[in-house]
């Protein structure tokens, strides 16, 4: 499933590291979109990742990973 989310309001440094095939986020994004439980919403220019409804995972451009909750998708940081 290949599906879209409105990056006016990211970060242009997260788009990179998501979105270039060599960035850092890239894997992560691919595992958001061929995991159907996952879905992911940009807030405060981060994406911010869920599975089920619940928040695991807030990525950002310039600072760390914030690992919300244990889940599969966190192990590929």
């Amino acid at each position: 499933m290949s599906w879209t989310i409105d990056t006016t309001n990211m970060c242009s440094h997260l788009q990179k590291k998501l979105f270039d095939e060599d960035g850092v986020y890239h894997h992560l994004w691919e595992a958001v979109q061929n995991d159907l439980e996952l879905t992911a919403v940009v807030r405060s220019r981060q994406l911010h990742i869920y599975r089920n409804g619940k928040k695991v995972l807030v990525l950002a451009g310039k600072s760390a990973p914030k690992i919300i909750r244990e889940d599969k998708i966190c192990d590929l940081l």
